[in-house]
């Protein structure tokens, strides 16, 4: 019986998961997409993209700018996500050092794909007699 609860508090200090396929590979493309306009935008075949090539073209050629720091707030805004992971992990005691890195590094690249994941977690209770 001793043996089974500390074989579950162990689980609950270490625990991770990775990030669902389709949400992490949206993402993904998402901010790949985003550095390719933001950062090579002559090489864009504008007109093979359907109804994207024209929106994105008309991105490129009147706001560059504003595209170019949307694409550093996007990563600040998964940095953020990626300090909250740190904060979740804590409080509900995930306490392993490799667990905790390894949730800092997926949110910092999936986003929230990562961070739903850590918020639903809802670790047992030891029951204290």
């Amino acid at each position: 019986m001793v043996a089974a609860k500390s074989e579950a508090g162990k689980a609950a200090t270490t625990y991770f998961r990775t990030a669902r396929p389709l949400p992490s590979l949206v993402t993904v493309l998402g901010l790949g997409y985003f550095a390719w306009v933001v950062f090579w935008p002559q090489s864009i075949p504008y007109q093979s993209l359907g109804p994207l090539g024209p929106f994105t073209q008309y991105l490129v050629d009147h706001h560059h700018t504003l595209l170019h720091h949307g694409y550093w707030i996007a990563w600040l805004i998964h940095l953020g996500e990626s300090l909250y992971a740190m904060v979740l992990c804590k409080s509900k005691g995930i306490t392993d050092g490799r667990a905790q890195l390894l949730w800092f590094l997926q949110t910092f690249l999936f986003g929230i794909a990562s961070l739903s994941i850590l918020m639903a977690y809802r670790p047992k209770r030891q029951k204290r007699t």
